[in-house]
């Protein structure tokens, strides 16, 4: 077992024990998308940490959006509710960049790919593929793709 899966599923068993109904329920959800995320396909399969943290980062994602989506049907508990939701699973997800660090690695990239030729609004599909590893989750891929187009354009 991985881990970060090993690490939620003790987290699991301390929030049940402690009676943290938010803790324990998030968690819950989570480790049944890994599982899920496991079984999938063709072949049962462990996965990696970073496949993990992937799964993690993809459930937060859910959680903001839902609060968004809540707090425009004007249902302020729920959206609350999965706010609180999300900042657990920030928990097991690395530090997110700052705007600063992200057009750091996003000039280095554009700079890696001028020197292999990519010049442009055009080098905007190269520019993704040497910055995205070098993110890898811990900005979300619109966030990430706006400061390349800004990057290029100026």
């Amino acid at each position: 077992m991985t881990t970060l899966k090993s690490k939620l599923q003790d987290d699991l068993t301390t929030a049940i024990r402690a009676r943290d109904e938010l803790r324990s329920s998030t968690l819950r959800l989570t480790l049944t998308a890994v599982q899920k995320e496991e079984v999938a396909g063709t072949e049962a399969r462990e996965l990696s940490d970073a496949e993990v943290e992937k799964i993690i980062a993809r459930e937060a994602k859910k959680r903001r959006e839902a609060a968004e989506a809540f707090d425009k049907g004007g249902r302020a508990e729920q959206a609350d509710r999965e706010r609180a939701e999300g900042e657990v699973l920030a928990t097991y997800l690395p530090k997110p960049l700052t705007d600063e660090e992200l057009e750091n690695l996003v000039a280095e990239a554009i700079a890696e790919a001028k020197a292999g030729g990519a010049e442009g609004p055009k080098a905007m599909g190269a520019v993704m593929k040497i910055v995205n590893p070098k993110i890898a989750g811990r900005a979300e891929g619109g966030r990430v793709a706006a400061v390349v187009k800004k990057l290029l354009a100026g």
